[in-house]
């Protein structure tokens, strides 16, 4: 709901940018509002995971994939995030959100993306995502279907199975008592 005004602008003028294939890079040029910052008066450590959604939203609009997957009755959902930060960004700063499928396996479309400024990262983000319908999750080959196929240079790097192994939760049709170890 924070963003939900600025992603629908997004999708409403996301015509007027250049498109893209799923498979680019966007770049999504944004600036540090009051509503992003926290009493330190620098972005938020949460909201970046908010503003990078909008970097993804980018993406799937300019290459079409939003309304494909939209008319097909499916919705994305994250099923993972890890960030690490370098830099602060502060308000009224310029910086674009940088985005781009790095890979999929049978399980999630994985996401690489990056705050960045003059240049240099301030913040980098690997996002595990699932598409889904009807509460059950779309298999990888109708993904592909829709998609199309994925360059062929396109490797999920090794330690991305590793992370989302030993990050995992069970799925949502076991149990995951809450127990402090």
């Amino acid at each position: 709901m924070h963003l939900l005004l600025r992603t629908l602008l997004l999708l409403l003028t996301s015509s007027r940018r250049p498109p893209l294939s799923i498979w680019d890079t966007s770049s999504l040029p944004l600036r540090v509002l009051p509503s992003d910052i926290d009493i330190a008066l620098h972005v938020n450590n949460g909201m970046y995971f908010s503003l990078m959604d909008l970097g993804r939203f980018d993406l799937m609009a300019r290459s079409g994939t939003w309304k494909r997957i939209r008319r097909r009755g499916w919705t994305p959902v994250a099923a993972g995030e890890t960030i690490a930060f370098r830099r602060s960004l502060q308000l009224w700063q310029r910086y674009t959100v940088e985005s781009r499928i790095i890979g999929l396996d049978a399980k999630a479309i994985y996401f690489e993306q990056r705050m960045v400024v003059d240049g240099e990262i301030y913040a980098r983000a690997y996002i595990a995502t699932r598409l889904v319908s009807k509460g059950k999750p779309v298999s990888q080959a109708e993904i592909l279907r829709e998609f199309g196929a994925p360059p062929a240079d396109l490797e999920l790097p090794g330690w991305i199975h590793e992370w989302r192994e030993s990050n995992a939760l069970p799925g949502a049709r076991r149990s995951a008592p809450h127990v402090w170890a």
